[in-house]
């Protein structure tokens, strides 16, 4: 059982982090509210005046420390996570509770698989990267269309978003992940992530309906490139985003999400659509939900669940994808995602 187990939720103030203190609740757990910022704790703490408040600075692991005493797990929602999660994961390691994070930073992602993985191992603990819209979901698609095979020769992630409004954490991450790349981008192309400096293409992608065919800017590279073949052997992994969406993640007077429904939830809408190919054959896994950034708390909660309740195959750094049953977690988010396997 999870009731009552405490939570810790550093970034809580955030947006996604607010998502995720609200579903922690709804699931019977106790979220322990954290972050680098005590005035904006505390005005959240206005609103659950029965929740801990705990600020903690990334640069001062006993605050951190404190932060964790008494969790049952942790889950980091503070970007950038170039900067938050190492000094977090530390956290977590001392305290002996399993880390999960919402990171869509693909060098971020894999520094946490590079520099964590024996110790999480030895240690016998779960840390979980991009366990969130970017990188978790796409991870769990191709898992479920996956279905029997070992391997694969390419996987297709496409982004159907009708729009996207970028939280302010959103464009610190991009501007982080832009600088460590010094201005190339990024793909997974035999094997291995390459950095480039090729112009993107533009392509018709052809989404089932409702929505349908859209164009979309192919090898919009999200989170699922360090995800997807840290236990998958597929050499070529593909994602596309609609160029209404990357249009205005990219523009510098895109407004902030807001939110439309009693949940907080914005009006932006999604398709995720999965393509793995082997030879000739061709598997599909679709899924349809609204705002990217309020499906990521089912997704991060319903794996803190899972962990603690012994629903994992494996211990230490791992996605989503390798961790859990992914038809069976898939199923679990049916109230926030609707998805089909092809």
């Amino acid at each position: 059982m999870t009731t009552g187990q405490a939570v810790t939720v550093y970034g809580a103030y955030g947006h996604t982090g607010k998502f995720v203190v609200a579903h922690l609740l709804e699931r019977g757990f106790v979220p322990i509210l954290s972050g680098r910022d005590t005035d904006k704790l505390n005005v959240l703490a206005k609103a659950y005046p029965d929740l801990v408040v705990r600020p903690a600075s990334v640069t001062d692991p006993v605050s951190l420390d404190d932060a964790l005493t008494g969790a049952a797990a942790v889950v980091n929602c503070a970007g950038p996570f170039a900067t938050t999660s190492a000094p977090v994961i530390e956290a977590a390691l001392r305290a002996g509770i399993p880390y999960v994070d919402v990171a869509a930073e693909i060098e971020a992602n894999a520094d946490t698989f590079t520099n964590f993985a024996d110790r999480a191992r030895d240690a016998g603990t779960v840390i979980v990267p991009a366990m969130a819209f970017y990188g978790g979901l796409g991870d769990l698609l191709v898992t479920a269309a996956m279905g029997d095979w070992t391997k694969a020769d390419e996987a297709h992630i496409a982004y159907g978003l009708n729009s996207w409004e970028p939280t302010e954490g959103t464009r610190v991450a991009g501007k982080v992940s832009a600088e460590r790349r010094g201005g190339r981008r990024v793909r997974f192309t035999n094997g291995q992530l390459e950095y480039h400096t090729d112009e993107l293409p533009t392509v018709q992608w052809p989404f089932p309906d409702p929505m349908g065919p859209q164009a979309v800017v192919a090898e919009f590279t999200m989170a699922d490139v360090v995800t997807i073949p840290s236990h998958l052997s597929i050499p070529e992994i593909r994602t596309y985003m609609t160029t209404a969406a990357a249009t205005g993640v990219a523009a510098p007077a895109t407004p902030t999400p807001t939110g439309v429904d009693r949940d907080g939830r914005s009006a932006q809408t999604f398709l995720v659509d999965v393509v793995v190919r082997s030879g000739d054959t061709e598997r599909r896994a679709v899924a349809g939900g609204q705002d990217i950034y309020a499906v990521t708390a089912p997704l991060a909660v319903e794996a803190v669940h899972r962990i603690l309740t012994g629903q994992t195959r494996t211990s230490g750094v791992a996605s989503a994808g390798q961790l859990f049953a992914a038809h069976d977690f898939l199923d679990a988010l049916s109230p926030h995602i609707t998805v089909e396997l092809h």
